[in-house]
Order: C-alpha cells, then sequence, then structure tokens
C-alpha cells in the first residue's frame, strides 16, 4: 500500500506516492529523477548519497521515503544556485577533489552544510565533517585543500555582500 507524502527538495514541492519500504535515496532518483545522489554501500557507510534534509545531512539510503513527509531536502542538485556553481563545486574542480566523481555528489553536500554551520572549519572539523564520506581515488588532502578555498571565497563574497548593503 502506497503513502501519499509531500516534501520540498532542492526548492520545489513534490507530491509524490511512496511504497513504504523505498528509501528516500530511490524515491529521489527513480520517481524525481535527481540522479546525482548515487547508491554506493547501501549501508550507510560510504557517504555518496548524502543530502541535506531540515538542515541536517542524512545518507538518503538510511531514510524511509515515508520519513521524508512534509521536510525540505537539497540534493547535489540543489547545491548550485541561479546557474552558477557553489563555491565547493568550483573548489573541487579547481583543486582535483573529484576523480571517478562517484563519491563527489556526497563530499560536496556535506561540504557545503558543514560550510553553512561553520563558515572557518580547521582541518580536522573538515575532516570530522567528511567522516562519513568515503573516496578510493583522490585521497583526502586535494578535498581538505578544497573545502578550506570554498571556505574563503565564501567569506569574501559575504564581505562584499555587507559592503554593498
Amino acid at each position: 500500500m502506497k503513502h501519499n507524502i509531500s516534501m520540498k527538495v532542492n526548492g520545489q514541492n513534490y507530491d509524490v506516492s511512496v511504497e513504504p519500504r523505498k528509501t528516500l535515496l530511490a524515491v529521489l532518483r527513480d520517481q524525481l529523477h535527481l540522479t546525482g545522489t548515487k547508491e554506493g554501500c547501501s549501508t550507510g557507510d560510504c557517504g555518496a548519497c548524502t543530502v541535506i534534509m531540515d538542515g541536517d545531512t542524512y545518507t538518503s539510503c538510511l531514510v524511509l521515503g515515508v520519513e521524508a513527509d512534509g521536510r525540505e531536502i537539497t540534493t547535489v542538485e540543489g547545491i548550485a544556485s541561479e546557474g552558477k556553481l557553489h563555491p565547493v563545486q568550483e573548489a573541487f574542480v579547481k583543486f582535483g577533489g573529484l576523480q571517478c566523481g562517484f563519491c563527489t555528489a556526497g563530499l560536496i553536500v556535506s561540504s557545503a552544510s558543514l560550510l553553512d554551520e561553520n563558515p572557518n572549519p580547521s582541518d580536522d572539523e573538515i575532516q570530522t565533517a567528511l567522516a562519513g564520506n568515503l573516496c578510493r581515488c583522490t585521497g583526502y588532502t586535494k578535498i581538505t585543500e578544497a573545502v578550506k578555498d570554498a571556505s574563503r571565497v565564501m567569506k569574501r563574497k559575504a564581505g562584499k555582500k555587507k559592503v554593498a548593503k
């Protein structure tokens, strides 16, 4: 028996009918066709499926779709805005924080969430925030450098907005 749920994903409202056993990951990919969120391990260990739900990061393979009813979700597709890449996305490209790209979506979502909460994280804070995201290609040095660069860019942009007001 399917359940009707409503949720806001990347700023857009959706009403969907979901089977109780379907994960949020499956709903996002199969019903909403938001395929940026990847399925890696299906056990919550790799972080490839990380999304932001109501301001906190979750591995969407461990969340049932019905649990998303009434919630606000941001996937990797919603990190960019107004047709421009988010500073985290730009920094991942600039510093080579991606290779095969499979883990990249989860790392970008986790990094953007970290910088929203802590605009000036230390290396240890970055590593702690990204501990749930596994990458087998790049190593984490380039990823940490990318997050630190994105932090600097975001602070500069925030300073310019304050001056413009």
